[in-house]
């Protein structure tokens, strides 16, 4: 019983330094953004401001502002699309085979390990010739290209679950491939939504290299935009550390309000196998 005590007491003990030593950095941006930029410094970093001072918070939602409109703009049509085309993909992948869908499976799967840098120019050509450069409607096709393979995978899985003879009793009562999805399929998936929906969230609004590349500065999203803060001379590192807390409340956002269906989505899955 006592070594039962003490092994769980150890647990949570190393659970609770790297719990606190994960809140580090999250420390460190919270006071520097509030400190004055006289007291900003690699020395005094871990000290807490003097006094409150919110005037960076105001003077980077003015510098970013524009760019975070870019990024709802980006991240929201290109998360939904993504998951919607996704999940048709799964559906047809897991429950309607076809001559040839394992190889064209194991083709999409191939897009996810294609390193971006090595498509950059030849994407950047196609965007051009679709008259889509310098546009937020061209970001939000390459990711949810880009994004096809990863959704497909999730959705795929998720829908594996589901027994065959749901759908073989809707094609028995006449339903076809769109009406048996739509009535028995979506219905069904509404925690893999929100898991691939969250997923395609965070990583498209945290993208920086599609973003920097095939955006100017008036289309750019909020993470380019965060970048271009440091300026050229002086870092105001307070202004610097407002910016990144403004630009990662969004995604703090949804996960507070969607993180259960997130945790529930992951283990349905995995216990569903």
């Amino acid at each position: 019983m006592m070594s039962k005590l003490l092994s769980k007491t150890l647990l949570y003990v190393v659970l609770t330094g790297l719990g606190i030593l994960f809140l580090i950095p999250f420390y460190i941006l919270i006071v520097t953004s509030l400190k004055p930029f006289d007291e900003v410094s690699f020395i005094t970093m871990w000290k807490l401001p003097s006094h409150l001072e919110f005037s960076s918070f105001s003077k980077a939602y003015q510098e970013l502002f524009p760019n975070l409109l870019n990024s709802f703009l980006m991240v929201i049509p290109a998360s939904l699309i993504s998951a919607f085309l996704g999940s048709l993909n799964g559906y047809a992948l897991s429950k309607w085979k076809f001559p040839g869908s394992e190889v064209l499976f194991t083709l999409l799967l191939l897009g996810m390990f294609i390193p971006f840098q090595s498509i950059l120019i030849p994407l950047i050509t196609v965007i051009r010739n679709l008259n889509l450069y310098n546009t937020i409607t061209g970001l939000v096709l390459v990711h949810v290209v880009y994004g096809l393979p990863m959704t497909t995978l999730m959705f795929r899985n998720f829908y594996a679950s589901i027994p065959q003879t749901m759908i073989e009793a809707a094609q028995i009562d006449g339903s076809g491939f769109f009406r048996t999805y739509g009535y028995i399929m979506m219905p069904l998936s509404i925690t893999g939504f929100v898991v691939v929906g969250l997923w395609q969230f965070t990583n498209i609004w945290n993208e920086f290299l599609f973003a920097i590349t095939i955006t100017g500065h008036a289309k750019q999203p909020v993470m380019v935009a965060l970048q271009n803060l440091a300026g050229s001379q002086i870092i105001e590192w307070n202004v610097q550390m407002a910016g990144a807390l403004l630009a990662a409340i969004p995604t703090m956002i949804v996960y507070v309000f969607a993180g259960r269906y997130f945790i529930q989505g992951l283990l349905a899955g995995s216990v569903k196998g």
